[in-house]
């Protein structure tokens, strides 16, 4: 494209980097125990660096947990020189280009996700140049978002080591806690669950996660059996491209039905929105393509009246968090926390948005020590 009057900089570098974060102990859910998956040793991230002849930069990512990492960077490297000489700011034009160029592998899926991480260094670049941090971008709702954590209620670890997680995040400030579930005994679900509602005391928000291991009859007597403890959601209790029995939940229990997590189109996420299968959409923008992609499905779920709370990537989300119009949930895991050189403050069960420019993060001297491989497109690269 011809360069016009409005055009105000120019994309002059494009570097990725693909990292291996280890986390402390293994972890599994109930994709494990179903024998589907390996317990999680390592999440692969995608890093993308935009730099322009403004001298201005932008940073983002997207992510694999066990098998994909290497073949993000590898798609990435592929498509990134598109973005040489381009103006930062036609985002919707750039994510656009991105996905043709390489069409022939589909525009959802590995493909969208090595995008993303681009899609995700632009926004953070035009929210930099603007001088404000994301979600005012955006116009943001709020300043702090509702936050609850995930990180210490898997089903590797006993119910003691989840307690004492529990005790832990309820002192950090967290405001609420989602444990898994999907035990082959259900009585063993049943009596965690319990035991976690017991600590918190009745009052404290409460969530569980199935990682769609559940089948429709299954899902039907397990869902009425946690009800009596008054849960913010029941996570994923089907397969996630199951929309009419997520729907059929949806009618018959009386706590609320989250999913949407695996999803990696807007397509997809409409298709469950017009069904009527979730009262808390979750959207992941690495996994969708980005920010550019994560706003439609944003503006699907308000039109419908649906409530958000976005899958993993904290330091994302809770800018778009703080965009929604419906008041919405932010997933804070601390695996996170050693990639980034700032950290995200939490305060009376809320994250707060903090007032750095862009997504207000920048990458740890230990993210690049994790770095395995690095690709440098363009100059001053």
């Amino acid at each position: 494209m011809l360069p016009g009057e409005a055009t105000t900089d120019r994309i002059t570098g494009v570097e990725l980097s693909l990292a291996f974060l280890p986390l402390k102990t293994a972890i599994s859910d109930a994709k494990v125990l179903t024998g589907r998956q390996k317990p999680l040793t390592e999440v692969a991230f995608l890093f993308a660096e935009i730099r322009t002849e403004a001298g201005l930069s932008g940073v983002g990512y997207s992510y694999s947990k066990r098998a994909g990492g290497q073949g993000l960077f590898a798609h990435a490297k592929e498509v990134a020189p598109e973005l040489l000489g381009e103006d930062p700011n036609d985002i919707q034009r750039l994510w656009t280009k991105l996905v043709w160029a390489g069409a022939s592998v589909g525009r959802s899926g590995l493909s969208t996700q090595a995008i993303a991480a681009m899609d995700i260094a632009l926004w953070d670049l035009k929210a930099k140049r603007a001088g404000l941090p994301l979600a005012k971008l955006l116009g943001a709702h709020r300043d702090s978002v509702q936050c609850y954590n995930t990180s210490g209620g898997f089903l590797s670890s006993s119910i003691e080591e989840v307690l004492s997680n529990v005790q832990a995040a309820v002192e950090q400030g967290i405001g609420g806690i989602k444990i898994k579930v999907g035990q082959p005994d259900a009585a063993v679900d049943i009596k965690r669950v319990r035991a976690v509602r017991e600590a918190l005391g009745d009052a404290f928000p409460l969530m569980v996660d199935a990682n769609q291991q559940w089948n429709r009859s299954t899902a039907i007597r397990m869902g009425r059996k946690l009800e009596e403890f008054d849960l913010v959601w029941i996570e994923e209790p089907l397969d996630a491209y199951d929309a009419e029995g997520h729907a059929a939940l949806a009618r018959e229990l009386a706590t609320p039905i989250a999913t949407g997590e695996m999803l990696t189109s807007v397509a997809e996420h409409r298709a469950l929105i017009s069904a009527g299968s979730v009262d808390f959409m979750q959207p992941d923008a690495p996994r969708v393509g980005g920010i550019t992609q994560f706003l439609k499905i944003m503006a699907l779920g308000q039109e419908a009246g649906v409530r958000m709370a976005p899958h993993f990537a904290m330091e994302i989300h809770l800018h778009l968090s703080a965009a929604y119009e419906i008041d919405p949930w932010v997933e804070h895991f601390d695996w996170l926390e050693p990639l980034f050189n700032e950290k995200l403050k939490i305060a009376g069960g809320r994250m707060i948005v903090p007032n750095r420019p862009g997504l207000g993060f920048s990458l740890s001297d230990q993210a690049r020590a994790w770095t395995t491989d690095t690709a440098r497109f363009g100059s001053g690269s």
